[in-house]
């Protein structure tokens, strides 16, 4: 029987030989050469996980968005430009009222220019897309801003009325800075569907922060500093946000040679009285709660109770562009649901209930918007879609006129709290007339 010995310590192997070096075992008649075993770690460093190990985070949807080059120069003078187009309406009302001393003579000048907005706009937008944003959009704007200064210095040199129509009418080349932001978009995003979503609720959030900040901004600068500070501040940041703007010429899309074809004011035929309808729906609601909130004695403090509404829709713009599209339909549909609830609020005469209410009606706001002006890029050709936009705008403005005019008859009649029907019927029409074109696309 063999005997069996123990090595001594000189000849046994050194333990960090063995956890290094291979091991060899005996299976019946055969050698296998076996794997090292795993080097020992101490039990806290083998538990910490390494960075390498830890998944990495992908970045959202707006990272990914503002990752493009370009994109966040742009935007900036985007979003400066931007401020403005809630800036110029209520100053001129304060500048021309307060020195002038007569409301009919500011709301008549602001109508003309809104007037004289609705025949001018289409054809810049028509000259930007045809020779480029930079070319148009800066002497464009250069007029609009000398109009603004006219207007200033006539109010301030008591000139006579029709130098105001005349100096206001000129702010009408104002180029639209939203179309021509959501062509960069349209232009950079060929192909990823996803990320246009996202940025079409971008930009809508932006509109609306625009003219949830405008007015406020505006109305702060002429009761605090003097009356044409409003329009004086307007026009610079216009100037200054268009100049940033279309300095970032890699970005820019490329102009467009002449389109034949159907023009965008009949390929948007279907979709221009759906914007009419919504239009409608933002005048009259508007008008309404200033005079409901008016009528309860809140006077200045209305108007954070109003902004609800576009801090509602900017939110929610933000939070749709992260989630997938939903069809025009349903985004109607839960519209209709939500432009009533102002209504059943002010019938309760509670303040924070209609607070509320406004903040849902917002917030159902944006999804409609993304997904109307997404309609806008299917039946437009590339080369007209700044035009196509600034038409759809124009059908949004003259809807807004249209709702005031009506719900100002209305209360007038019948008081601050029946005509909120009158947003609850707009949203309703829209949803037929919504339903309708979906319809008529599916035959």
């Amino acid at each position: 029987m063999p005997t069996t010995s123990t090595p001594s310590a000189a000849s046994a192997p050194s333990a960090a030989a063995t956890a290094s070096a291979p091991l060899m075992a005996v299976t019946g008649t055969t050698l296998v050469l076996a794997a090292a075993p795993a080097r020992q770690q101490h039990p806290a460093r083998a538990a910490r996980p390494t960075r390498a190990a830890r998944p990495a985070r992908a970045p959202g949807p707006y990272r990914r968005l503002f990752a493009l080059p370009g994109t966040r120069g742009f935007t900036t003078g985007n979003l400066i430009a931007r401020l403005p187009m809630g800036m110029f309406g209520i100053s001129a009302v304060m500048m021309i009222a307060g020195q002038r001393g007569s409301y009919a003579l500011a709301g008549g000048v602001v109508a003309a220019g809104l007037a004289a907005t609705a025949v001018v706009a289409p054809w810049t937008a028509r000259l930007v897309d045809r020779h480029g944003q930079a070319r148009v959009a800066v002497p464009a704007t250069l007029v609009a801003v000398l109009g603004s200064l006219s207007l200033v210095a006539c109010v301030r040199t008591e000139a006579p009325a029709w130098t105001l129509f005349a100096s206001y009418a000129a702010t009408a080349t104002t180029p639209n800075i939203g179309g021509m932001s959501r062509a960069r978009w349209t232009h950079l995003l060929k192909g990823d569907p996803a990320a246009h979503h996202t940025a079409m609720s971008f930009e809508q959030a932006a509109d609306e922060l625009a003219f949830m900040l405008g007015p406020v901004v505006a109305a702060f600068l002429c009761t605090t500093v003097f009356p044409e500070a409003g329009t004086l501040a307007g026009a610079a940041l216009l100037l200054t946000g268009m100049l940033v703007f279309t300095a970032h010429r890699a970005t820019e899309p490329p102009a467009a040679a002449p389109v034949r074809g159907r023009s965008p004011l009949r390929a948007l035929g279907r979709l221009l009285p759906l914007f009419f309808v919504l239009g409608t729906m933002f005048g009259s609601l508007e008008i309404t709660s200033v005079a409901h909130l008016g009528g309860h004695g809140l006077g200045a403090l209305s108007g954070p109770v109003i902004a609800l509404q576009a801090a509602g829709s900017c939110l929610a713009g933000l939070l749709y562009g992260t989630l997938r599209p939903r069809g025009l339909p349903a985004c109607l549909a839960v519209l209709a649901a939500a432009m009533a609830l102002p209504w059943a609020a002010a019938a309760t005469g509670s303040v924070p209930a209609l607070a509320a209410a406004l903040l849902a009606a917002g917030m159902a706001t944006a999804p409609v918007m993304v997904t109307a002006m997404s309609r806008i890029h299917a039946v437009i050709p590339p080369g007209r879609l700044n035009e196509g936009m600034t038409l759809a705008v124009t059908a949004i403005f003259a809807g807004i006129a249209a709702g005031s005019a009506t719900a100002g008859s209305a209360i007038d009649r019948w008081g601050t709290t029946a005509p909120y029907a009158l947003p609850a019927a707009a949203a309703l029409l829209a949803l037929l007339v919504g339903a309708s074109q979906a319809v008529t696309r599916t035959r």
